[in-house]
């Protein structure tokens, strides 16, 4: 079975050709240019899609032809609604007219699913999905099975980092940046509270503000000591919440996905938890963390191999939950 994947949730149009599980293609335009703007703007990011989504499906397609695929599939949610809009009304248009088989996948499901790329993973485990605009902990009973156990109830984690970046007057995205930046500093100059919410959620809010505010008192302050002591504030809160969750639903085995999942300092961290309990640990390779259309393609396939496909009335949703009502 050969599945066309189509990923545009956000400011990357990306597209991949997935046979049975093995990577085919993986062909993804990063949209650079709203690095000036501090943040995707939406807008112009739909426009770009536009401009790359045809280019961008041929190039993954190379490898097999359209002749040789068995189904399509595109994120339909959450995500930006006018990025969503391009990738879905494509993958609609170019299944009615090749009269192949179409499933709308959710981009949190993806992002759970970029862990079976290139591991070999049991259920059940917990997953944390932590990116620029989703922090979700769900606990995977099955493939197409999820409880979520928490979120973040304001800032996601990656959104945190981009606006700590910014008053850092460091480039975006962020999380890179504060990154590299913190390698040069002390993650234990300065304590940064980040708040302990109940029922496993996340607020990322609070350490924003925290750091607005010492900014403001420490007119001299050293930023590579601010870069990464909010770093392990980040990932402290991050990592303390995931392991409560794993070990209160005596779960052995742990995965993150998503965009901040690429940072090294949080694997590192995970890593040396893990150990400590004795439970797995997994993530995906570091170009499976952002964006991609792997993931979709793959998430679809195990709902083709099931029988399931998506009507194409189905709408872009820039909210839909990862739990099917």
């Amino acid at each position: 079975m050969i599945t066309l994947g189509i990923d545009t949730s956000c400011d990357d149009t990306s597209a991949s050709c997935v046979k049975d599980g093995k990577v085919l293609s993986n062909i993804v335009f990063s949209q650079v240019f709203h690095s000036k703007y501090g943040g995707v703007m939406p807008e112009l990011a739909a426009r770009d899609h536009l401009k790359n989504i045809t280019l961008t499906v041929e190039e993954a397609v190379k490898p097999v032809g359209f002749d040789n695929l068995d189904n399509i599939s595109a994120t339909y949610g959450p995500g930006l609604i006018g990025s969503l809009l391009v990738g879905l009304s494509f993958a609609k248009s170019l299944s009615y007219i090749r009269n192949l088989p179409f499933y709308a996948v959710n981009h949190i499901e993806g992002h759970i699913f970029s862990l079976f790329i290139e591991n070999k993973i049991s259920c059940p485990f917990v997953c944390l999905v932590v990116s620029g605009g989703h922090t979700e902990l769900v606990y995977v009973k099955k493939r197409g099975d999820y409880k979520i156990m928490g979120r973040t109830l304001d800032d996601a984690a990656g959104e945190s980092f981009d606006k700590v970046a910014r008053m850092l007057k460091l480039s975006y995205p962020g999380g890179q940046a504060i990154e590299e930046l913190a390698e040069k500093g002390n993650p234990i100059a300065i304590k940064f509270p980040c708040s302990k919410l109940k029922n496993y959620n996340f607020s990322f809010s609070g350490i924003k503000t925290a750091v607005l505010y010492y900014l403001k008192n420490n007119l001299n302050a050293e930023i590579t000591d601010v870069a990464a002591s909010f770093q392990k504030a980040v990932i402290d809160s991050l990592t303390n919440t995931t392991f409560e969750c794993a070990l209160k639903l005596k779960a052995n085995t742990i995965g993150i996905s998503g965009g901040v999942s690429r940072n090294n300092k949080l694997r590192k961290r995970f890593m040396e938890i893990s150990k400590q309990h004795r439970i797995k640990f997994y993530c995906p390779e570091k170009e499976f963390c952002t964006d991609n259309a792997v993931m979709i393609a793959l998430c679809a396939q195990h709902y083709f191999k099931k029988g399931i496909i998506s009507p194409f009335n189905i709408k872009a949703n820039s909210r839909v939950s990862l739990i099917k009502n």
